[in-house]
């Protein structure tokens, strides 16, 4: 399949300048954003090819290279001379969506002469709620088993009272040039990973590395009203990077337990509330539970089974909203059972009192019976 243009994809002209091309990509970004666009399983696809078009037009060299030569002058398969390093291609995500981003989403920093360190990598940890914790918000205290910096080298890998060295590969640029059929492109160094700097005399405790394997405990403040499939972002509890770069977040996945009651759908929460019949027919008061208390809950007579009975500002607060939803009450009629002799004589006096008042006292049922009815006088056997 034929790839698409890569300044239709960011909706730019040809002409368009380095700052229109970075505005539009972060317009697309945010707004196709898997984490906010969790349902819509396109929007995924669409995140990347505006990465992908933004990573190849934000880089001058690619982009005269695309100018020129189209998709073909930028993909490696295409070929490439002696020298090259292989690979290439859109960079990693945290490269490219932390210069557009880095102030928000504490994406890569930079060194010295354009250098980059790596950033470490992004973790995840589900948290298991009870609905009232999520819609009230609480404090939760979590162990994470991750890689943290080295504490014997200050995480940078060489060993103590010895330094880092100029990289050999790229003589401490952090990035070579690659030979791609008749252009080069320049990229991360494959031995430094972009530092700039090699270690000669590795840390004896990680290995060169500059991080450990162990374990943190952390305190995660959960805002009211957070549901199922809510994020939150601890910014800078994920990784350690190697050689003392910056470390990656920690995203904290919400999972909200099933009520014994209640059942949410956004701000509203729903229950089923059992009555008698006598209740339904009669009408009555009763009390129904509510997640800061009890209130009552009047029923008419002549109530129907399944009828919802609304009570607003009892459901939940949103995370990302200000109105209180509100608490449904279905109520359902429930057929009395174990009757004794007494009780059964009587519904037998009350069912012939109501068969001599005809189709007034059960309306629905004799709709029903005079529906029915009408059907087998259509048929012909």
């Amino acid at each position: 399949m034929a790839k698409k243009d890569y300044y239709e994809l960011l909706g730019v002209s040809r002409n368009a300048s380095d700052a229109e091309i970075k505005k539009a990509y972060k317009r697309l970004a945010m707004k196709y954003h898997p984490d906010r666009n969790v349902d819509d399983g396109s929007a995924e696809d669409k995140f990347k090819e505006s990465k992908e078009a933004y990573e190849m037009l934000a880089d001058p060299q690619k982009r005269s290279a695309y100018d020129q030569f189209g998709h073909a002058g930028v993909d490696p398969s295409m070929g490439g001379g002696p020298g090259g390093f292989g690979g290439g291609g859109p960079g990693n995500f945290s490269d490219t969506f932390g210069d557009v981003f880095g102030d928000i989403f504490g994406g890569g920093s930079r060194r010295g002469g354009g250098q980059r360190a790596r950033r470490g990598s992004d973790l995840r940890y589900n948290l298991e709620l009870t609905l009232e914790e999520a819609v009230s918000g609480t404090t939760a205290k979590i162990r994470v088993p991750t890689l943290v910096g080295c504490d014997q080298c200050d995480g940078t890998g060489a060993k103590r009272g010895t330094k880092s060295s100029t990289c050999s590969t790229c003589g401490g640029h952090g990035q070579v040039r690659m030979q791609q059929g008749f252009f080069s492109v320049q990229q991360t160094c494959p031995r430094c990973h972009g530092s700039g700097s090699q270690i000669d005399d590795p840390c004896t405790k990680c290995r060169g590395e500059g991080r450990v394997r162990d374990q943190k405990t952390l305190s995660v403040k959960v805002p009211v009203g957070v549901d199922n499939g809510d994020r939150i972002r601890l910014a800078g509890e994920g990784e350690a990077a190697e050689h003392g770069g910056g470390p990656g977040d920690l995203y904290v996945q919400i999972a909200v337990k099933e009520h014994a009651i209640f059942e949410r759908d956004d701000a509203n929460l729903y229950c089923e509330v059992p009555i008698s019949f006598t209740a339904a027919a009669l009408g009555g008061e009763l009390e129904v539970p509510t997640l800061d208390g009890r209130v009552v809950l009047k029923i008419p007579g002549e109530t129907q089974s399944g009828k919802m009975f609304r009570m607003r500002g009892k459901g939940v607060k949103p995370v990302r909203g200000h109105a209180v939803g509100d608490l449904i009450c279905k109520v359902t009629v429930e057929t009395p059972v174990h009757l004794t002799g007494a009780q059964k004589d009587l519904l037998k006096q009350l069912d012939s009192l109501m068969k001599k008042g005809g189709k007034k006292h059960n309306p629905q049922a004799s709709s029903w019976m005079a529906g029915v009815k009408n059907f087998f006088d259509g048929i012909k056997f």
